[in-house]
């Protein structure tokens, strides 16, 4: 089943996404840095696709396919000692 955003709204410590299902999911804004320290205004600039989650200027997209998935930021994930 593939499912699309159709809102988005933050609050101090997460970001709420509501999905065309009816569902609404809660997702820390620690999982995703670019957005943790950006300004109200920043994470307000953003469009949605059937896809995910686009901020043009912060350079962050996010896939309610990750999102359902449990996946925060991917980009910057530590290198780990093989």
């Amino acid at each position: 089943m593939n499912t699309s955003a159709k809102e988005l709204r933050f609050d101090d410590h997460t970001m709420w996404v509501e999905l065309e299902d009816g569902r609404t999911l809660g997702i820390p804004l620690a999982w995703f840095p670019r957005l943790l320290h950006a300004t109200p205004e920043q994470r307000a600039a953003y469009s949605l696709s059937t896809r995910g989650l686009h901020w043009d200027t912060l350079d962050e997209d996010i896939s309610v396919d990750g999102l359902l998935a449990g996946r925060g930021d991917m980009s910057h994930r530590p290198h780990q000692a093989a």
